[in-house]
C-alpha cells in the first residue's frame, strides 16, 4: 500500500500557522512479497485464511473473518438446549395436567397444544431473543447466533430460527434437516439459519499475540508524532487490527488497514515516510502511543520508566549538600539621628516597635 501526501491544508490560528497533511492512501491490494521486496518495512506477519473462518459483511461493506461454529459444537450446544427445554415443558405439562381435568375436552385441547407451542417456540424464541443470541448451550460452549452482518439478532430472527427448528430442522425431520443442510452449507447453516439471515459464531477465540514490534526503520520518525489529537475508540480499533494481523487475509488487511490509516492520518502529524504500507503505519503510531503513556504513568508513580534511560542516571545522581549559611550578627550601631555626643552616658534601649508585647500601664 503506498502512502502519497497531496499539498497540506495550512489554517492559520493565534498567530501560529498549523499544517494538517491531506493523506490519501491508494486501496490497491498488493501482495505481501511487494511490501518486503520495494518497501522500506519488512513484510506483515505471515497471514492467510484460518480453518473456519469466514467472511462477515458489515454494513458499510467491510468483510471481517469470523469463526464460524462447528457442526460437533452446534450438535452439544442443541443437545444442551433440549435437556434445558425438556426439564421447562415437563414443567408445564405438570402445571396443564392437573387444570385439564377440570375443564371440557376442548379447553383441555386447546391447554395441551398451548403448552406443546410454549415449549417448541415461544420459549426458544424468547430466550434467544433476551440473550442477544446466547442460549443456555451457546453460552456453555461459547457460542453465538449473529445476524450475517455481524449485528445482534431480534426476535423475528429468533421466531424464524424457532418455527424453522420445528418443522424443518430438529422435530419434523428429527435432526435430519438441520444435518444435511449444515454439512452443505460453506457456513455451516441450518435452514432456520438460511431462512432467517444468521449465523453462529465462536466467541472463545485464541488469545491475540499482542501488538507487534515497532518496526526499525520507522522509530525515528514516530519519536516526533503529534498524538493528543487520536481518540482512545480510534486507537483502539486500530489496535485490534493490528493484532490480528496474522489472522486475516491480505485482501480484508488491505481493505480495513487502508479505512483505519485514513482516519488516523487525519489526526496525527507529521505524515509517514514515502511507500510504508497501512499496517506498518497503525504499528508505529500505536508503539509510539503506548511508550508515551508508558512514561507518563512511570513519570505520575514517581520511578524512571523502562524508556526513560537518559533521564533514569541523571535522577539517581546525588545534588551536593547546600553549603552552611553563616548567621550575622546584629548590627547595634547607631542611626545618625541617634549616636550620643561624647562624654555622655548613652540613653536606655529604645522602647520595641508594634508587634511585640507591650506592657499594661
Amino acid at each position: 500500500m503506498t502512502l502519497s501526501s497531496v499539498s497540506p491544508a495550512a489554517t492559520v490560528a493565534g498567530g501560529s500557522m498549523h499544517c494538517r497533511p491531506l493523506i490519501l492512501w491508494r486501496r490497491a491490494r498488493l501482495d505481501s512479497a511487494r511490501y518486503s521486496g520495494n518497501a522500506r518495512c519488512p513484510a506483515p506477519p505471515a497471514s492467510g485464511r484460518l480453518v473456519g473462518m469466514s467472511d462477515v459483511i458489515t454494513g458499510e461493506a467491510v468483510p471481517l473473518e469470523l469463526r464460524v461454529a462447528k457442526l460437533p459444537s452446534r450438535a452439544l450446544a442443541i443437545i444442551i438446549d433440549a435437556a434445558v427445554y425438556a426439564a421447562i415443558g415437563l414443567a408445564l405439562f405438570i402445571l396443564v395436567g392437573t387444570v385439564i381435568p377440570a375443564v371440557d375436552t376442548a379447553l383441555a385441547t386447546a391447554l395441551g397444544l398451548a403448552a406443546v407451542i410454549t415449549m417448541l417456540v415461544a420459549v426458544p424464541t424468547a430466550v434467544e431473543t433476551l440473550t442477544r443470541g446466547r442460549s443456555v448451550g451457546k453460552l456453555a460452549l461459547g457460542l453465538r447466533v449473529v445476524r450475517d452482518d455481524g449485528g445482534a439478532i431480534r426476535a423475528r430472527h429468533a421466531l424464524v430460527r424457532a418455527l424453522a427448528g420445528v418443522f424443518a430442522d430438529f422435530v419434523v425431520t428429527l435432526g435430519v434437516g438441520a444435518v444435511f443442510c449444515s454439512m452443505l452449507n460453506e457456513r455451516g447453516k441450518r435452514i432456520g439459519d438460511v431462512l432467517a439471515g444468521t449465523l453462529v459464531l465462536r466467541e472463545r477465540v485464541p488469545a491475540s499475540s499482542g501488538l507487534p514490534p515497532m518496526p526499525p526503520q520507522l522509530a525515528s520518525w514516530a519519536s516526533g508524532l503529534e498524538l493528543s489529537q487520536l481518540p482512545d475508540d480510534l486507537a483502539l480499533s486500530a489496535r485490534s487490527f493490528v493484532s490480528r494481523l496474522p489472522q486475516l487475509s491480505p485482501q480484508v488487511r488491505d481493505d480495513l488497514g487502508a479505512r483505519l490509516a485514513d482516519q488516523v492520518a487525519t489526526v496525527v502529524s507529521p505524515p509517514p515516510p514515502a511507500d510504508v504500507p497501512a499496517w506498518a503505519y497503525l504499528v508505529a503510531v500505536l508503539n509510539e502511543r503506548a511508550r508515551r503513556d508508558a512514561a507518563r504513568l512511570s513519570q505520575q508513580a514517581g520511578t524512571p520508566g523502562r524508556y526513560e534511560s537518559g533521564t533514569t542516571e541523571e535522577s539517581s545522581r546525588k545534588l551536593p549538600p547546600d553549603p552552611p549559611q553563616q548567621q550575622r550578627e546584629p548590627d547595634h550601631t547607631p542611626e545618625p539621628d541617634q549616636q550620643q555626643e561624647p562624654g555622655k552616658a548613652p540613653d536606655s534601649p529604645p522602647a520595641p516597635r508594634g508587634g511585640g508585647f507591650v506592657p499594661p500601664s
